[in-house]
């Protein structure tokens, strides 16, 4: 683990006064109880309001809703897995036996996860400077790479907004089937539109992402029911 946790230091830039706060960042539950999920939420925190503050200085005529849309395809965990992958963070890793068969050094949700915990654990060892530091260093080129006018709204905004315009009740989302293992869930959910005959059913690895693509096919319906009119 000392190999591990010294080549994490040298990715991140930054150097831990207390190493053990680093070993825990890269321990997930399936290898110890001493593992890294209170040091996630800790950084999942930590992250939030240093995406949210320097959106607000570097956009300083973005709306609430844009500023909003922008810090959450930063902190999503697609974007945060992307990063994790470029510090080859899975290598670096305490997992179970369990995990490691079945590739969990690869999957975006521990992936993301470790990545906040390190957050977390450089907040608690150097503070809110040195932390803010690390995420800006480490999301600088996705950073660099957004706009408030050329992010594109998700499904589930522009389906309400699509329906506020027409003054329609807002869609309702009922989750209908959760199966697979633990660390490995599908969900299904069902978007009713009121004027719709069906409800739209989307699929996802997350409840959040079933939603959006099921509000993405019913968001297709609506439109093609006002082409055919």
């Amino acid at each position: 683990m000392k190999r591990k946790t010294e080549t994490l230091q040298q990715q991140i830039n930054y150097r831990f006064q207390k190493p053990a706060l680093v070993e825990r960042a890269l321990t997930h539950r399936s290898a110890n109880s001493k593992h890294n999920e209170r040091l996630e939420f800790l950084g999942d925190a930590v992250l939030g309001l240093v995406v949210a503050a320097d959106l607000v200085e570097r956009f300083p005529k973005a709306t609430e809703g844009q500023l909003s849309r922008l810090r959450a395809s930063l902190v999503k965990g697609q974007t945060l897995a992307a990063v994790a992958k470029t510090l080859e963070l899975g290598d670096m890793l305490a997992l179970g036996s369990g995990e490691l068969k079945s590739g969990g050094f690869r999957r975006d949700s521990i992936l993301a996860g470790a990545l906040e915990a390190v957050f977390g654990a450089v907040y608690l060892d150097g503070g809110l400077d040195a932390v803010r530091d690390v995420i800006l260093r480490l999301l600088q080129d996705k950073i660099q790479g957004i706009s408030p006018d050329a992010l594109e709204k998700d499904p589930k905004t522009q389906l309400q907004e699509y329906l506020q315009a027409l003054k329609r009740p807002l869609p309702i989302y009922t989750l209908l089937e959760t199966t697979g293992a633990a660390h490995k869930q599908t969900f299904k959910v069902a978007c009713e539109v009121d004027g719709m005959a069906e409800p739209t059913v989307g699929t996802g690895n997350s409840r959040r992402a079933a939603e959006q693509e099921a509000a993405a096919q019913a968001l297709d319906a609506l439109h093609e029911g006002n082409r055919k009119k």
